[in-house]
């Protein structure tokens, strides 16, 4: 084509190299025109999702899922390549481990979905297949997607009840990182990607979508984890590496530039392994409601930070974020009194633990809405969704955020902050509700 498509000199990038766009294209007033033939497959076709159940041998009714997608755009040297071999290595070490006489305390499932890249359809399939038995009894999604990105640290999306885990769990593991060889995997990304609101953590993103584990978070409330190497966020300002989804991304790719030694990858599986251990095998679910709390201390102070914006309007319409503010209270004390019962269970009486872990596990599902977000019926969790503005990122209190988005534009005022109060209300019910579950059964 010579570039002719995009002529103009602006088009042109910053490598000091000559760009050739063609004889004849180099005048903007050029009036040729390009004709493209586009020959595309356009059929019905079956997929097919691959499920491995690891029963448990205390609690079978309690599922941790592993799972992630197989299809590709094309080659799919790094997505999904690199995460399929990762559920593949950790398949093989836990049926190793089967084969000594190891069961995990908790059901583990594997999961290999298909058509993932077509809107992950494999996935929301199965989810939507099993949701019932889902809701009661999964206690955890793990996502093994594509383990690398980049190879300059570790990326982190979870659930905030993931958050001490993840800590917990990258401290145990020996950093990959060129220079870091005596040092912890935790060490290095604290390092290299600290928490913007508290640089003695490293940062860990909130989830949004375009991966499977979309329907289990995002639609049934199950807790849910990602980890990857990615790039440098402060260099790299691009939202993924320039090859992705392209007929370049092959093996070579990864071999020759990415991860020449394989340690990113193992490092990942690692992590991704223990993860699916620790919430397979511990006596008590190593999930920590308090976190949740900081976060959504953190999430309600941003979202009035940004209402904040129009005072005015505030008071006009009589708007007050006073009853959110108060559920998060209420919600804190709840998560640190169910902490301190938590650390005087009597962990010999299985019903006590029981009890316990049902809250743990019953708490992300809380936050479901069965009504979902305005508009999108099927984002049903009150704290955390996809942003209307980019899938792949995470928005915190998403009905109130998108209530508020572009409000000045809305032609009726009164109903735009009468929709505002709308969802502030839904989010403190909510959130109450939520520190409801965490208190004492009875």
């Amino acid at each position: 084509m010579g570039g002719a498509a995009a002529p103009d000199s602006s088009w042109k990038g910053h490598l000091n190299v000559s760009y050739n766009i063609g004889p004849g294209f180099a005048d903007n007033s050029s009036t040729r025109k390009v004709r493209m033939h586009v020959h595309t497959n356009n059929k019905i076709t079956r997929i097919y999702n691959v499920i491995g159940i690891l029963r448990g041998a205390v609690e079978p009714d309690r599922y941790i899922i592993l799972g992630g997608h197989r299809d590709s755009w094309v080659f799919g040297g790094i997505d999904p390549t690199t995460g399929a071999a990762v559920l593949q290595e950790v398949v093989r070490s836990f049926g190793k481990m089967k084969l000594e006489g190891w069961r995990p305390k908790r059901t583990i499932i594997f999961a290999s979905w298909d058509a993932e890249e077509f809107g992950l359809l494999g996935s929301t399939e199965w989810a939507e297949e099993n949701a019932r038995i889902l809701q009661e009894r999964a206690v955890a999604y793990i996502n093994t997607d594509s383990s690398i990105e980049g190879n300059y640290t570790l990326r982190v999306d979870c659930t905030p009840l993931l958050y001490k885990l993840m800590y917990r769990l990258t401290k145990e593991i020996s950093s990959p990182d060129e220079g870091y060889e005596t040092k912890s995997l935790y060490d290095s990304w604290l390092e290299k990607d600290p928490a913007t609101e508290n640089n003695s953590y490293p940062r860990i993103n909130k989830l949004g979508s375009g991966s499977d584990f979309e329907a289990y978070f995002q639609r049934l409330g199950i807790a849910a984890g990602r980890v990857r190497y990615t790039k440098n966020r402060k260099t790299d300002k691009f939202s993924n590496y320039p090859l992705y989804h392209t007929v370049y991304e092959t093996f070579e790719l990864v071999e020759k530039f990415y991860d020449p030694t394989f340690k990113k990858q193992l490092t990942i599986a690692q992590l991704r392994g223990k993860l699916v251990y620790e919430l397979a095998d511990s006596q008590l679910i190593p999930f920590d409601c308090r976190d949740y709390g900081e976060a959504l201390e953190r999430y309600s102070n941003r979202i009035y930070k940004l209402a904040k914006k129009r005072e005015e309007e505030l008071k006009t319409y009589r708007v007050s974020f006073d009853p959110l503010f108060s559920a998060v209270v209420n919600f804190s004390k709840a998560a640190a009194e169910f902490h301190r019962r938590l650390e005087q269970v009597d962990k010999k009486d299985p019903v006590a633990v029981r009890i316990m872990n049902d809250q743990l596990m019953l708490l992300e599902r809380a936050f479901i809405d069965p009504l979902g977000l305005p508009g999108r019926k099927f984002y049903r969790h009150v704290i955390f969704a996809p942003s209307s503005h980019n899938k792949y990122a995470g928005e915190s209190f998403p009905g109130i955020y998108d209530a508020m988005f572009d409000i000045e534009s809305k032609a009726d005022q009164h109903e735009a902050w009468e929709e505002v109060k709308r969802q502030i209300s839904i989010a403190a019910f909510t959130v109450e509700a939520a520190a409801g579950t965490l208190k004492e059964v009875a």
